[in-house]
């Protein structure tokens, strides 16, 4: 499963995506809105990693 690991913990997991935000389950991390953060701390996209 792909997912995205943010320094908080927090993973955004693309079959999951993170429907409490608006993103769809299956969205893939490229069509995440750029100005889409971290649920748990409110870092933006570009401090997650891919895992």
């Amino acid at each position: 499963m792909e997912k995205y690991v943010c320094p908080c913990g927090y993973e955004y997991k693309v079959a999951e995506g993170d429907p409490d935000s608006g993103i769809a389950p299956n969205t893939p991390w490229g069509e995440v809105p750029a100005d889409w953060v971290c649920p748990i701390c409110g870092l933006g996209k570009e401090a997650f990693e891919k895992e």
